[in-house]
């Protein structure tokens, strides 16, 4: 029999790679979604197969309804404490009253089990949910896919394409960096979701690299040599970013704020993921990072 699988988030990115995945998959894929939900993305959905159930997010009751019959609901959501938090919540109380039996919480980041609570605000709030999943009696498996390789198109400190140069902070130019890409994401995503047998917590990475490995894949992709430098030890990284969220109270409504960007970067530099299971699905095929980078440098 199909298995049934709800994706929460389904209009956004990942959401999106992940209904596609599971149909490849042969599941049944249904979405909650807004009633305001954009229509562009709504048709998308639907000409891919994804079953539309628009809902008020709001009202656990509807939640509940139309939770029935589903064996796991994914989560891809993302917002702030009333998303991450207050709506996750929601939607899992709705899964318990349906009678769901697994659920992936909207962990799609770094593996921040091994990092100091207050060091990363959006972190923190997926530690507050998962708290909160854990006194259920629902089967739940998060999923860690460190930071989405998309990132290093996006001229950051890591990979300054304008600049020609690549950043590190401490003693840390040979610290390898998870990334995983959307697409490697959501096809494990998928996996996971019809796995009845899935862990509470995997973590992935589609390629690990440090910044001597990415100078080194930029050489021989462009010929040149990009300049590779520290830009600060990681206690003073710490202090500027306490110093940048002091001064930008209206980022704590921001989802990205620039401190919060930093914190993800001081994150990436502060744990590793060093027990993947990018192998428990013989079927995936992963990115490796000289294939990604040659993607997108010129």
């Amino acid at each position: 029999m199909k298995k049934a699988i709800l994706v929460a988030g389904a209009t956004g990115n990942l959401g999106n790679k992940i209904c596609r995945e599971l149909i490849k998959r042969n599941a049944v894929v249904s979405a909650i979604v807004r009633t305001s939900a954009d229509p562009e993305k709504i048709e998308t959905l639907t000409k891919m197969g994804v079953r539309i159930l628009e809902v008020d997010l709001n009202n656990t009751e509807e939640i509940t309804k139309a939770l029935a019959g589903i064996n796991c609901v994914v989560s891809a959501l993302a917002g702030l404490g009333e998303v991450i938090v207050d709506l996750q919540k929601r939607i899992l109380d709705g899964s318990l009253q349906a009678g769901v039996q697994r659920f992936i919480p909207s962990d799609f980041c770094t593996d921040y089990n091994a990092l100091v609570p207050g060091e990363n605000r959006n972190f923190d709030l997926r530690r507050q949910f998962k708290e909160y999943l854990d006194s259920t009696s629902i089967k739940a498996s998060s999923i860690f896919n460190g930071a989405f390789a998309d990132i290093l198109k996006y001229n950051t400190p890591v990979l300054n394409l304008k600049d020609k140069s690549i950043g590190y902070w401490g003693e840390k130019a040979d610290w390898k960096l998870d990334f995983t890409t959307m697409n490697d994401t959501a096809a494990f995503t998928a996996e996971v979701a019809l796995d009845d047998n899935a862990p509470r917590e995997l973590q992935i990475a589609s390629f690990q690299i440090s910044p001597n490995m990415l100078w080194n894949d930029v050489k021989e992709t462009t010929g040149q040599e990009f300049r590779i430098h520290q830009l600060s030890s990681l206690e003073d990284f710490a202090k500027f970013i306490k110093k940048q969220r002091s001064e930008n109270p209206a980022g704590e409504n921001e989802l990205y704020a620039k401190w919060q960007q930093s914190q993800y970067m001081y994150s990436m530099f502060s744990t590793q993921h060093n027990h993947l299971a990018n192998e428990r699905y013989e079927s995936l095929i992963w990115t490796t990072g000289s294939a990604y980078i040659k993607s997108f440098v010129k």
